[in-house]
């Protein structure tokens, strides 16, 4: 099965790259020379050092892997660049209102950088792929476990290039 590609903002792939780096060239060299200074004290099986810094480093080895796969597979869409800026698209930041005029502005952003506390949904999310091509005054639907949900599509922005 192919792997789908990986959008992400340039910020975004600027933020993997940089994670990237903080383990490989800070993290990771100063937890081999705990391990290895704890080595040094004798008996492993018992050494809480040896055994707790072997399991970091699984764990930073773990999460460069991910990184690595994630920006092998980046495509970075610069929203700035969007020619059709009257609909919803990768990149968008996006107000809607439900059947009871509450708001919320949620900006469609790569996996790798969603937060939805901070407005920033995944573009995969169900609720972005209702409002993708969406244009201002649309109605979309959104399925949810909770049930459908309405919302109408008031303001469309990208960031200036």
């Amino acid at each position: 099965m192919a792997e789908h590609p990986n959008y992400i903002t340039p910020a975004g792939l600027a933020a993997l790259r940089a994670r990237y780096q903080h383990l490989l060239g800070d993290e990771r060299p100063k937890l081999v020379e705990v391990i290895s200074w704890a080595a040094g004290n004798g008996d492993r099986s018992e050494n809480g050092d040896y055994i707790y810094g072997r399991k970091k480093l699984r764990e930073i080895d773990r999460e460069l892997r991910h990184l690595a796969k994630r920006m092998k597979l980046a495509v970075a869409v610069d929203p700035a660049a969007q020619a059709d800026r009257s609909k919803v698209r990768f990149g968008a930041t996006v107000t809607i209102a439900d059947e009871d005029d509450n708001r919320r502005t949620v900006t469609l952003v790569g996996e790798d950088e969603a937060d939805a506390g901070a407005g920033r949904i995944s573009w995969r999310s169900p609720l972005a792929n209702a409002l993708k091509g969406a244009a201002v005054g649309d109605l979309r639907t959104v399925w949810l476990p909770a049930g459908d949900k309405e919302y109408e599509v008031e303001t469309i922005v990208y960031p200036e290039g």
